[in-house]
C-alpha cells in the first residue's frame, strides 16, 4: 500500500505564507507516483472535509476550490514522489488539517493554523 506523510504545517499569522509537502512511498512493481492524480483536501474543526485542489498526473492541468483560487497553488515533482500545497494570504477560515490523497491511499494529516 502507498503510503504519504504531510508536513509543512503550522501557526502563521493571517496574511502569512506555507508550503505543504506530502512524500509518496510504497509504490510496488510497475506502480508509480507519475501515474496518478493527487489531491489536497482539508478539514475544519466541526465541519466535514473538504477538496482543496487536484493536479493530473503529469502536472499539467490543475483544479481549485473556487473559494481558494488565486491564494493556493497545487504542484507535484514526479522525480521526488512528492506534491506540495502553496498557500498564500493565508485567512483565520484557512485554519484546518489539510491531506493528500492519490493512490489509493490517504495521509495523515497536517495541521495549519492561521492566528494573530
Amino acid at each position: 500500500q502507498v503510503q504519504l506523510v504531510e508536513s509543512g504545517g503550522g501557526l502563521v499569522q493571517p496574511g502569512g505564507s506555507l508550503r505543504l509537502s506530502c512524500v509518496a512511498s510504497g509504490f510496488r512493481f510497475s506502480t508509480r507516483f507519475s501515474s496518478y492524480v493527487m489531491s489536497w483536501y482539508r478539514q475544519a474543526p466541526g465541519k466535514e472535509r473538504e477538496l482543496v485542489a487536484t493536479i493530473s498526473s503529469a502536472g499539467g492541468s490543475r483544479d481549485y476550490a473556487e473559494a481558494l483560487k488565486g491564494r493556493f497553488t497545487i504542484s507535484r515533482d514526479n522525480a521526488k514522489n512528492t506534491l506540495y500545497l502553496q498557500m498564500n494570504s493565508l485567512k483565520p477560515e484557512d485554519t484546518a488539517v489539510y491531506y493528500c490523497k492519490g493512490a489509493g491511499s490517504w495521509g495523515q494529516g497536517t495541521q495549519v493554523t492561521v492566528s494573530s
